[in-house]
């Protein structure tokens, strides 16, 4: 199992979402997070008191999935979170060596 997270622009969350749903992927997390992005307007930027400096107000994507469906997943994220910027964002893969659900009828 593969874990694809993406750090992308709040603008194009919505169009990378729909096309990972279409594209038959289920398993998605959404987070808002802060990041060093370049912005695409000031309303991306917000003052960190934490790191001292304005950072970028971003969505940290997380997507699980089956090794044979980790390139379609990156290729949809990359292609619907372009911003016409020359890096609008980073995409990971990582390797899952396992997963559980959780058992929610208490035998």
């Amino acid at each position: 199992m593969k874990e694809v997270k993406a750090f992308i622009h709040r603008g194009r969350v919505v169009d990378v979402i729909h096309a990972l749903e279409d594209g038959g992927f289920r398993y998605l997390s959404v987070s808002d997070v802060k990041g060093l992005l370049t912005a695409l307007s000031a309303q991306e930027q917000v003052y960190s008191m934490e790191l001292g400096e304005r950072v970028t107000r971003q969505i940290k994507l997380e997507v699980f999935c089956e090794d044979d469906q980790a390139e379609r997943a990156v290729q949809l994220i990359r292609l619907h979170g372009r911003t016409g910027q020359s890096v609008a964002g980073w995409v990971y893969q990582s390797t899952v060596d396992q997963a559980w659900p959780i058992d929610g009828r208490g035998d």
